[in-house]
């Protein structure tokens, strides 16, 4: 049975208009500038955040096969917008004078054997899509207590985010010399400002290898964590909305109360106040 509007049905509402049935639904179906601009750009973000190495011209291909009909001049100008353009490799040189000018640390985390807090911080950015806007997440995680050490939300994915999140990690952990900071080699993590940060706390740094997404995966696991337990399973207002959901949810349940797996099912903050010693964790070679 014909689908009815009022008393009229479809077909007798497109005579009357003098449209076809075809241009009708079209009509129907037809997003709003606003809504199609947000599903473009909600779908150029996640291809920058699972494909770290790619360019606009890449994301514009992907776009593309996604069904989207956008040039790269548009992605282009939106990616820069949102700071997701990748740095080209260039290779660190390890000298006092050379060495703020050259923003690509090397891997440092390989192989590495952790036996204490403090000893890696690994480091990220998510965005996050609200009703009517993109926000951004930046996080610090210490590798071997899992636990979310600083934290900070913003509209604007640009450096001083990275750096309120490590200011927030070192004001609370107080980290000794020679803790490895590790991150992907994001714009944000190779400015002059936030290398300079790390320099003058005693951190090493070290940057992820191209094209390797696992070198970063501990702070990926919990990104994943928190749009799964959180994230997806809530609508929020606003921005600060959002901010107080997630300090009920990183600073008061995952970091205190959420069981973890890889810490024999005891929760971040209970690792750290009765665990140190007791597990080895290491950083697999790959």
């Amino acid at each position: 049975m014909m689908h009815r509007q009022g008393e009229l049905t479809v077909d007798r509402m497109c005579y009357l208009a003098r449209v076809s049935r075809a241009s009708f639904y079209r009509y129907l179906g037809r997003k709003s500038p606003v809504e199609a601009d947000m599903e473009l750009r909600s779908q150029m973000q996640k291809l920058s955040v699972e494909n770290r190495v790619y360019g606009y011209r890449r994301i514009s291909a992907g776009l593309r096969r996604k069904g989207f009909a956008v040039n790269h001049k548009k992605v282009l100008r939106l990616m820069r917008a949102d700071n997701l353009l990748v740095v080209r490799k260039r290779k660190f040189v390890v000298t006092t004078q050379s060495r703020h000018a050259l923003p690509v640390y090397g891997n440092h985390v390989a192989g590495l054997a952790l036996s204490r807090p403090n000893q890696l911080w690994v480091a990220d950015i998510t965005y996050i899509r609200l009703q009517n806007e993109f926000v951004y997440l930046a996080v610090v995680l210490d590798v071997y207590t899992r636990k979310v050490v600083g934290w900070a939300l913003g509209r604007s994915l640009q450096t001083s985010l990275c750096i309120t999140a490590l200011e927030r990690a070192i004001t609370t952990r107080n980290p000794t010399t020679g803790l490895i900071h590790h991150s992907d080699r994001g714009v944000q993590y190779a400015s002059q400002d936030y290398i300079q940060m790390l320099e003058v706390t005693g951190m090493v740094g070290s940057m992820s290898r191209p094209g390797c997404p696992y070198d970063n995966a501990f702070c990926e696991s919990f990104i994943k964590t928190l749009k799964q337990e959180e994230i997806y399973c809530s609508v929020y207002t606003g921005l600060e909305d959002l901010e107080a959901h997630l300090v009920e949810f990183i600073d008061n349940y995952y970091n205190v109360r959420r069981l973890h797996s890889a810490l024999g099912y005891r929760t971040p903050a209970e690792f750290e106040r009765d665990g140190r010693g007791q597990l080895l964790s290491v950083v697999s070679k790959r």
